[in-house]
C-alpha cells in the first residue's frame, strides 16, 4: 500500500511538470531543454525563500515567476537570435546551473526536514484525521488535477487556441495577424513556470533542494507524455491533458518497479536512465509502426 501511495504522488508532483513539457513538445512543437534547468530553479527559489521566512504562497508563486522568466530567455534567444529552439534550450539550460547555485546561496544542496513547509501544513490540518502518507497525496491530487483543469480552460480560449495553432501550422497563425514571437514566449514561459512549480513541490517532498534535482527530468517528462499517448487516443484537449498526467503516474509505477524489483536481474538505480530511453524508443518505434500500418491501410 505505501509503494501505491508513493507511486501516486511522485505521479501528480512530476505530473505538473509533465503537463509542462507536453505544452512544448505536444502543443507548440517546441522542443525545449530549459526544463532541466527550471525545475531545480523551483526547487531552489522555493527553499531559500522558505529558509528566509516568506511566506509559503508568495514563495510558490515566486518559483513560478522564475521558471517562466526561464522560459522567456529561451524563447528570446530563440526569437530574437534566430537560435535553434534545442540549442536556445540548452543555452538556458546551460547558464541555470550557475543560476541555481547562487540563488542556494553558492551551497549545492539545502536541507527542508526541520523547515516548516507547506506539506507541514498539510500535514497539521488533517492531525488525527488521517496519516500524513495520504493527506500529501490527497493534496498533490486536488493541486496538479487544479492544474490540468484550468490548463483544459485555458487552451479553450483565443489565446490558448492560438496556441496550439501555432504547433500545427504557423503560417495560419501568421495569417491571422498574431505574432508567433509572442505566443511563443507565452507558451515556452507556462511551461517551465509548471515546471518550477513541480520542482518546487518536488523539494518539499523529498526534504531537499539540489542543484542536480532536474538531472535529465526532460526526459522523463517526454517519456511520460509518450506513455501516456498509448492509454487514450483523442484530440481533445482535455483527454489530452489527462493522458499526460496518466504517464506521469505509470512512468513513476515503472521506476518503482525497476527499484524494488530489478535486483532479481541484478539491475541497479544506475540502469533506470537505461529503463528511461528505452522506453522513448520503444514508444518512436511504435508511433512509427502505426504510421505505417495507417499509410498501408489508406
Amino acid at each position: 500500500m505505501l509503494i501505491i501511495q508513493g507511486i501516486l504522488t511522485e505521479g501528480f508532483i512530476y505530473g505538473i511538470m509533465v503537463l509542462g513539457v507536453f505544452i512544448t513538445f505536444r502543443i507548440l512543437d517546441f522542443p525545449d531543454l530549459t526544463v532541466d534547468g527550471s525545475f531545480p530553479l523551483g526547487g531552489a527559489v522555493m527553499a531559500t525563500l522558505i529558509i528566509h521566512g516568506y511566506n509559503l504562497e508568495l514563495a510558490l508563486l515566486i518559483s513560478f515567476v522564475a521558471g517562466f522568466l526561464a522560459g522567456c530567455v529561451t524563447a528570446l534567444i530563440h526569437n530574437k537570435l534566430k537560435v535553434p529552439n534545442l540549442l536556445a534550450g540548452i543555452l538556458t539550460m546551460t547558464m541555470l546551473y550557475s543560476v541555481n547555485i547562487r540563488v542556494l546561496q553558492n551551497r549545492a544542496n539545502v536541507p527542508l526536514l526541520r523547515v516548516h513547509t507547506i506539506l507541514t501544513d498539510v500535514t497539521g490540518w488533517t492531525k488525527g484525521v488521517m496519516s500524513s502518507d495520504w493527506s500529501t497525496l490527497i493534496f498533490f491530487a486536488v493541486v496538479t488535477i487544479a492544474i490540468m483543469l484550468l490548463l483544459d480552460l485555458f487552451f479553450r480560449t483565443d489565446l490558448g487556441i492560438s496556441l496550439g495553432a501555432l504547433g500545427n501550422n504557423e503560417q495560419l497563425v501568421v495569417a491571422t495577424g498574431v505574432n508567433p514571437e509572442t505566443l511563443k514566449l507565452i507558451g515556452v514561459g507556462l511551461s517551465n513556470g509548471l515546471v518550477a512549480v513541480s520542482g518546487a513541490f518536488a523539494a518539499q517532498y523529498q526534504g531537499f533542494a539540489d542543484i542536480n534535482l532536474g538531472q535529465g527530468i526532460v526526459v522523463s517528462g517526454l517519456a511520460s507524455v509518450m506513455i501516456g499517448e498509448f492509454l487514450l487516443r483523442s484530440n481533445r484537449i482535455g483527454i489530452l491533458t489527462l493522458r499526460a498526467l496518466l504517464g506521469s503516474i505509470l512512468f513513476r509505477a515503472i521506476m518503482y518497479i525497476g527499484r524494488f524489483y530489478g535486483y532479481y536481474i541484478n539491475m541497479t538505480p544506475n540502469d533506470l536512465k537505461l529503463i528511461t530511453g528505452l522506453l522513448i524508443i520503444a514508444s518512436l518505434a511504435v508511433t512509427q509502426f502505426r504510421k505505417i500500418r495507417f499509410k498501408v491501410k489508406v
